[in-house]
């Protein structure tokens, strides 16, 4: 499969036979003057900077990862630098879509708070699956965020530009915090699907052999049984149960310890061995912070 690198936002432009970009290292598209060129031939991308897409109206499949995502109106969605993607269209279809592109590159970030600051937004993690959903009022919001931006680096450029454009972008992506904060909560129904979905999978672990030949279940692990990224399981299991994947993970490990200590004449080493632990001290260790009681101290509260 061939893959084009799109190295900066001057190259993106000329291969989208867009006007040269009035700031070297940011950007705001319109979908709807991008004209690919005729030559290029290849459907996977990469791009080596920031993305953030608002999406109107998009008549074609994209893949990123290997998720696939037919977009619907009023759609965010956020894409890293490097990361591989794949635009489908139907055979004799020409590309129709709508919104704006919002691009930037990491240099743009260079001395600035949001170039470390940009590392915990973990919706440029989400697969396009995980995209946000947005409502009028929402995508309202954004669009003038966007083209309070690209009115900005179309003005003159002077020593306020730089500390105004990343104002602006840090708080686009403040928004769009607090916005997939609500999708969280609103989706309850699809959200607590996955939920009853992630117990499933993570009760039929522990119960299988997997715990004790391969340890404790990693978060890759489970968000790829989901078909979700980590980072998106690890943001919707905190917003509704107050829990990271790995402490509810744990809080799982401990429940089944109990049982073994106050139902089983097991030894504590024997049980941390079943429980996937190489080392019983380990699991001792995990178990008194969790319980403030020791393995042995517990089982006596029950004999």
């Amino acid at each position: 499969m061939s893959i084009l690198h799109i190295k900066n936002i001057t190259e993106y432009h000329r291969l989208m036979q867009l006007p040269k970009p009035q700031h070297p290292l940011v950007s705001v598209v319109n979908f709807a003057d991008i004209k690919r060129k005729e030559n290029i031939t290849v459907s996977s991308f990469t791009h080596g900077f920031y993305s953030i897409a608002l999406k109107q109206v998009f008549n074609g499949k994209m893949k990123y990862g290997q998720q696939e995502y037919d977009f619907d109106e009023g759609v965010l969605a956020f894409i890293a630098p490097n990361q591989v993607m794949r635009i489908e269209v139907e055979d004799e279809q020409k590309l129709n879509h709508s919104g704006r592109l919002l691009i930037f590159h990491p240099d743009f970030l260079w001395n600035t708070s949001l170039a470390q600051k940009i590392k915990q937004y973990d919706f440029f993690g989400y697969e396009l699956t995980e995209a946000l959903h947005l409502s009028d009022k929402e995508q309202n919001t954004l669009t003038d965020l966007m083209q309070n931006i690209n009115q900005e680096y179309n003005s003159n450029i002077d020593k306020f530009s730089q500390d105004v454009l990343i104002s602006q972008l840090e708080l686009l992506l403040t928004y769009s915090e607090r916005f997939y904060h609500r999708q969280f909560i609103t989706r309850k129904k699809s959200n607590h699907r996955i939920l009853e979905q992630f117990e499933t999978l993570l009760n039929n672990y522990f119960k299988s052999k997997d715990l004790q030949e391969n340890g404790l279940p990693t978060v890759n692990y489970l968000s790829a049984s989901l078909n979700l990224s980590s980072n998106y399981l690890s943001r919707l299991l905190k917003t509704i149960t107050g829990k990271s994947p790995q402490e509810y993970i744990h809080e799982k490990l401990m429940q089944l310890a109990k049982e073994k200590l106050s139902t089983t004449e097991l030894t504590v080493n024997e049980i941390a061995y079943s429980l996937g632990f190489e080392h019983p001290q380990s699991f001792g260790k995990l178990f008194k912070k969790k319980t403030e009681l020791t393995p042995l101290e517990f089982r006596k509260l029950y004999n």
